[in-house]
């Protein structure tokens, strides 16, 4: 008789529960991220306690007793909670940063403090003018310097709700109704007016916007309280255009100093950076001609297809300019900077070569630091190629060597893109680099090679570790083709002159 262990048939079945463990474990990456909500909460919690304090004190009319204080501390922490609620909700990358949410909670303290110094110089001014009226100069306080600041910084979401925030306290302060509306509707404007900042003659155009809307609202205000009059219109109306030119000469001196201290840009700072005249893009320009060339083109693809996927156009181009300044330290041995027909990698071993190849990242992002350029363009020039294997002397070398290398030997260290803008540039600049390659580039052979590119990109693994999507690069390609087809269009041959009989 055969043992029953012998006997496939007799053998019990274990049932598979895979599905069970995979269930487990999905429950318990939840219940991890509750737990980690609750923590993030919990911590929160006290800062926005301190801070309720800090800005409450700075609020705080001495005249008035302990119960004025007390309520105004309540206020102003459920206004804070409503802040941090809308920003875990809507912007909770700001919340994963401690530089931009130190910065975001020093300018809401700057802007409280500037106000209070600002309302006792223009009182003083006022008593001096001999103004009857005792509201008026408060129309003069410079309140919207904080929503200027923040929208340049950050976003025009960020600065709208941080403008109502604001808004509220002062109104907690004065004590007046309609200063609240006031208040909101300069800072309101003073955001709209560098939602597209571009250059820094747009702040003083700001300041005057802000200016207008202060007459108008000021007048309003002044009506509504049946306090206007002559005397009182002629005041409003000069604290109101003295309050939108405070907040331009303002900006003008805070944001520099706010650059370089938190490092982090703007849009004005990013139009100086495409400046020819700029240090890295004289030297790139005269010492490797070739990869200026190519990081104009890269430039007007990643900024042709950045809107598409969400990203900032002029921080594309920015990024794309200099994403390949590592190449100024050994030029020649970049194929668009040689000239010559022998390559310098002609008498240098495989792997001597990918070294020096991939070293431009390396040197890029060291002369970004010695140039000061923005952390973000920093990190596009390290992860713009990724951890992407240099093909062409990885495949050399496994003819050459009689053992086989190793692949990792000829990759970048990466690295992976974060970002969509990194993985936008990574993308630009492989299509651009193989586009010089078409000896025939009609559309149809265009858009085949872009296909190529990115598909070869996207099975790489080279685009697992940021947001972007297929429906991005769906989009990117097209943008790719378009730019493309119109660098590379069709001339028509012209005819000879033809020479007259003598």
């Amino acid at each position: 008789m055969k043992n029953m262990k012998d006997n496939p048939q007799l053998k019990p079945i274990t049932p598979d529960r895979s599905y069970l463990r995979k269930f487990i474990e999905k429950f318990k990456k939840k219940e991890n991220g509750k737990e980690k909500k609750i923590i993030l909460e919990k911590q929160a919690f006290p800062y926005l306690i301190i801070l309720s304090i800090l800005n409450a004190f700075i609020l705080y009319d001495f005249k008035s007793g302990l119960l004025s204080f007390l309520g105004s501390l309540i206020i102003v922490f459920l206004l804070l909670v409503f802040f941090y609620r809308d920003l875990k909700r809507y912007k909770p990358a700001y919340l994963k940063k401690k530089k931009m949410i130190t910065l975001l909670v020093s300018l809401m303290i700057f802007t409280l403090i500037i106000s209070r110094i600002f309302e006792h110089i223009f009182l003083v001014f006022s008593k001096g003018l001999g103004v009857e009226n005792m509201l008026v100069h408060i129309f003069g306080i410079p309140i919207a310097i904080g929503s200027v600041i923040v929208v340049l910084i950050f976003d025009f979401h960020t600065a709208i709700i941080f403008s109502l925030i604001i808004s509220f306290m002062i109104g907690i302060w004065l004590k007046t109704a309609l200063i609240p509306l006031y208040v909101f509707i300069g800072c309101l404007i003073g955001a709209f007016s560098l939602l597209k900042c571009k250059k820094r003659t747009d702040i003083i155009n700001a300041g005057i916007y802000v200016a207008m809307a202060n007459i108008f609202t000021s007048i309003a205000i002044l009506l509504i309280l049946k306090d206007f009059d002559l005397n009182s219109a002629y005041f409003a109306i000069i604290f109101s255009i003295i309050n939108g030119f405070t907040v331009s000469a303002l900006c003008f001196l805070c944001l520099p100093a706010i650059e370089r201290f938190f490092n982090v840009t703007t849009s004005v700072s990013l139009v100086e950076l495409l400046d020819i005249d700029h240090p890295l893009m004289k030297q790139l320009s005269v010492q490797a001609p070739g990869t200026y060339h190519h990081s104009m083109i890269v430039g007007s693809l990643a900024e042709a297809a950045s809107e598409v996927v969400g990203v900032n156009p002029l921080l594309a181009k920015v990024a794309s300019y200099y994403h390949d300044i590592g190449k100024i330290r050994m030029p020649e041995y970049f194929i668009e900077n040689q000239t010559g027909s022998i390559s310098k990698h002609e008498k240098l071993n495989p792997h001597l070569s990918s070294m020096i190849i991939i070293a431009h990242v390396k040197d890029g992002v060291e002369l970004a630091e010695e140039f000061n350029l923005p952390e973000i363009v920093k990190d596009v020039i390290q992860q713009h190629h990724g951890t992407k294997l240099v093909t062409y002397f990885y495949q050399k070398a496994l003819k050459e060597m009689d053992t086989p290398p190793l692949e990792q030997d000829y990759r970048y260290p990466g690295p992976k893109p974060q970002t969509k803008l990194a993985a936008l540039i990574m993308l630009a600049d492989a299509v651009e680099a193989a586009s010089r390659t078409l000896d025939d580039p009609t559309p149809a052979r265009i858009s085949n090679l872009i296909d190529k590119i990115i598909k070869n990109i996207f099975l790489d693994g080279q685009l697992d570790e940021c947001e972007i999507t297929l429906k991005d690069l769906s989009e990117i390609k097209k943008k790719f083709e378009y730019i493309l087809t119109g660098i590379f269009h069709r001339r028509i041959s012209y005819p000879e002159p033809i020479k007259e009989k003598v």
